[in-house]
């Protein structure tokens, strides 16, 4: 055999070797997201027994009240948490383009839980909040680890990102030893939650049909400390009963300008079964 063939089968078995490692790293990613939610919801709260009624609204700013009546039916039982899955799109760098991603993600009401991982052609991102500890971790190709985040900074940014996203599980934003609503005018209202001693809080806008329109908070962004961050959500449908958004955007504000980073659209929602996809 000539050295040229000897190359070509060694480049051969190499990109074999590669692809098959790739695919067991993804098979080993993928059972350790499986276990990880079974986890996640096997350590939440059973709280369907907790009826909403609108007589719980009492004291509440107008703009929350009309919020609660509108995306809630009297009688509701409380939601455990949920599963979707989402496409759209995604920037690594404020400055680069758009690439497209899917993603799966997975919330629990009480105690607050949140795991999401997000897939494009290039890497895959897990955002967690568990136990009152947050983290991010990025791989390349679903593989190679590039990223791994973990300690106060994300303990509250992750907190910070279950509290905006539990727009989507709407009874867990009603208030308990937890959350709080404090009136600002007749728009807008903040929200805070408490969890494992860290506190977080964000105003939250609603629009004309009396719908959680924006949320705005400062939240830590890397090595640039706390920033203004802002969320939207759009297109409201009912989805089990509630109502609730199906277009998700989330935002850094530069220098008074507000930068969309990422922009998902609810495929899949359900709130039973509470196990992985």
């Amino acid at each position: 055999m000539n050295t040229k063939h000897s190359w070509l089968l060694g480049s051969a078995a190499l990109a074999a070797g590669s692809a098959a490692g790739l695919l067991l790293s993804r098979a080993a990613g993928a059972r350790r997201l499986h276990h990880d939610v079974e986890r996640l919801f096997a350590d939440s709260t059973a709280v369907s027994r907790h009826i909403y009624r609108e007589a719980q609204l009492v004291g509440l700013p107008a703009p929350v009240k009309r919020y609660f009546r509108q995306v809630l039916r009297d009688g509701q039982p409380y939601l455990r948490g949920l599963r979707l899955r989402h496409n759209g799109q995604f920037k690594t760098d404020l400055k680069k383009g758009w690439t497209p991603i899917t993603g799966e993600e997975y919330l629990t009401a009480s105690p607050p839980g949140l795991i999401w991982q997000g897939t494009t052609s290039l890497f895959t991102a897990r955002d967690e909040y568990e136990d009152g500890r947050g983290q991010l971790t990025v791989s390349l190709l679903g593989a190679v680890p590039v990223l791994h985040g973990s300690g106060p900074h994300y303990d509250q940014g992750e907190l910070l990102r279950w509290l905006t996203e539990a727009v989507l599980l709407p009874t867990s934003l009603l208030p308990n030893d937890e959350i709080c609503w404090v009136d600002l005018d007749d728009d807008s209202a903040r929200l805070l939650c408490t969890h494992h001693g860290q506190s977080v809080s964000c105003i939250i806008r609603f629009n004309q049909q009396h719908e959680i329109a924006e949320c705005e908070a400062l939240r830590y962004q890397g090595e640039a400390g706390l920033q203004p961050w802002i969320g939207r959500f759009m297109h409201y449908r009912h989805w089990h009963g509630v109502r609730v958004p199906t277009v998700l955007e989330a935002s850094w504000v530069i220098d008074g300008h507000r930068q969309p980073y990422a922009q998902f659209a609810v495929q899949e929602l359900e709130y039973e079964p509470l196990e992985p996809f």
